[in-house]
This record gives structure tokens, sequence and C-alpha cells, in this order.
């Protein structure tokens, strides 16, 4: 029996990769971080490619697969994929979503109570030795407050979710959610109007041609002086060049990044000189249990495929 290539260009869950290797028709290459620079010594054989966020599929990878089939996002966005020049190739483009719903959502909050209650300025002070700083501690409580969210699928409703158990009230801004009112605490609201009452904006929308840069200076400025701004979705949703602009002349009291427009961001972003911002590595979706649920998903699929095609 003839084997299917499956490459995976990053490792997943150990679970998930035992699945895959468990299948007698798969031939599996995983490269560790590494070995990344093997990746095109593999290609040529590869009937599939099992990616996560930090590998992109662009034309110069897909050219050098000339047997790929599938790919399979073992995650929810595809922007790191070429998604149009794969399938003009004949080579079908899945993703997984859903499966990082709770993680994100958990983290989006996190990041949010992080910011009300300057706990990273805190921490940091307290480990200098500066007791006396407790004196000018200036957190806000979060109840009752206004949490705006721009898009509203699975994550921006699970947001919603935990945020109303804390006491927030829900503005919520998305174009292809119809109705005013999603429940009775949560309410639609236009862009303007969502950024303009918000004491917290939190961004769940896809990087697309539309959404690119949808928060920049015209947007930030209509943010109130003591909001905050939450980008858990995807970096270039933000201007980053308007973003520090706002956070450094106290245009928005200050802002919470998971993701940057460039992956990994230089070590000398200017926005890592800004005490009010926090900032961690794109791991909102990677909990144990969320990275564990995507990357079965994503074999599964990857499996399905190759089963159809051989009439199981």
């Amino acid at each position: 029996m003839s084997k299917w290539g499956v490459l995976l260009p990053q490792p997943i869950a150990g679970k998930a990769l035992d699945l895959l290797r468990s299948r007698k028709e798969f031939s599996v290459v995983v490269l560790t971080p590494q070995e990344r620079e093997r990746v095109r010594e593999f290609l040529p054989q590869a009937h599939a490619l099992i990616v996560r966020s930090g590998f992109k599929v662009d034309r110069e990878i897909l050219d050098h697969a000339p047997k790929l089939q599938v790919i399979c996002r073992a995650g929810v966005g595809l922007d790191n994929i070429d998604v149009e020049y794969a399938r003009e190739r004949g080579v079908q483009v899945f993703n997984v979503p859903g499966g990082n719903v709770s993680s994100v959502a958990e983290h989006t909050i996190a990041l949010l109570l992080a910011l009300a209650k300057s706990l990273f300025f805190y921490d940091r002070r307290t480990r200098e030795g500066d007791w006396g700083i407790r004196h000018s501690y200036k957190a806000i409580e979060v109840a009752g407050k206004i949490l705006g969210l721009v898009g509203f699928g699975t994550i921006g409703r699970e947001v919603a979710r935990l945020a109303l158990s804390l006491g927030l009230k829900v503005l919520f801004y998305d174009p292809f959610v119809e109705g005013e009112t999603f429940s009775q605490a949560e309410k639609k609201a236009d862009l303007f109007e969502l950024l303009s009452q918000s004491d917290f904006v939190s961004l769940h929308v896809p990087l697309t041609k539309d959404t690119r840069h949808l928060i920049a200076e015209r947007e930030l400025r209509l943010m109130k002086r003591e909001a905050f701004l939450i980008n858990v979705s995807r970096g270039a949703v933000v201007d980053e060049e308007a973003l520090f602009k706002a956070l450094q002349e106290g245009w928005i009291a200050g802002a919470a990044l998971d993701v940057f427009c460039n992956e990994p961001p230089s070590k000398d972003s200017p926005l890592f000189s800004l005490e009010n911002v926090v900032v961690t590595p794109h791991v909102a979706g990677l909990t144990r249990e969320s990275a564990e649920r995507v990357a079965l998903r994503a074999v599964e699929k990857v499996i399905e495929f190759f089963s159809e095609r051989r009439g199981e």
C-alpha cells in the first residue's frame, strides 16, 4: 500500500501525533523548531501539510510541493496560508474553528483584568522594592464598565458571557450579526458608538482586506481617554504606529496585545518601551487543552480527507 506523506513543519500535541502515526497509510515527518530550515527537503514528498500559525505557506512553499493535496491549519485563521494560490494548484485548505474558543476568551478576560488593576506595572515596581507605590494605586473595578467587542463570533460571544459574570455591560459591533440585541445584556452598536462609549475595546475579527488597520488613528481618537484596547485577533487589525502615538500621548489609557503586525516583533518595538502596555507572545489559544483539541481535529480532518480518496 502506497503511503501518503504528511509533513508538520512544527510539532503538535502528542496525542494527535500518536493518532496520525498509528495510521499505516501515512508517512509522518515532524520538524522541531531547530529543524525548520529543512522543510524544503521534505516538501517534494508531502501530500499533506499540517501547520500552525508560526509557519507561512506562501507561493514558494507551494511551488516546492508538487504532490501536495491538502493543507490543514491547526487553528482558526488562514492568513498564514496563500489560500487562493493553493486552490489554483488544486490543493484543499481546511482550518479548525472552535477548538480554542474558551482559551482565547479566558485570555482576553485575563488581559482585561491585568489592565484594570495595572497588575504588571505593580508587579515590576514591587519586585524593585518600591513598596510605597501602593499609596498611588490607581486600579479600577470592572463591574459596571462597558466592554465593546469588535467581532461577535463564537469567541466574542464567549468573552461576553464571561464579562457579564463580572458585572460588565457588553456592546458589540459585527456587520454579519443581525438584530440589535443578542441577549438582554448584549447590545449591537455601530463602530463609532462602540468606540466612543466603551471602557474596554476587545478585537475578535479575522484579518481581511476590510479589517486590516480597522483600528487606526481615527478610531483611537474616538475612544475615551480612560479606555483600554485589547487585541487577541491579528496584529495588523491595529495600526501599531497609531497605537503607539495614542498610548504615548494619552488618547487612551492602555493596551494589551497578544498579536503583532510582525511576529515575532522586534525587541526594540516602541510599544515595549511603554508602561501602559501588556504584551504576550501570541499564546491566547495555546492552553494545553485547546492545543490538544485543535491538533486532534486537524489530524482527523487529514485522515478523513485521504479516507475519502481511498473510498473508505
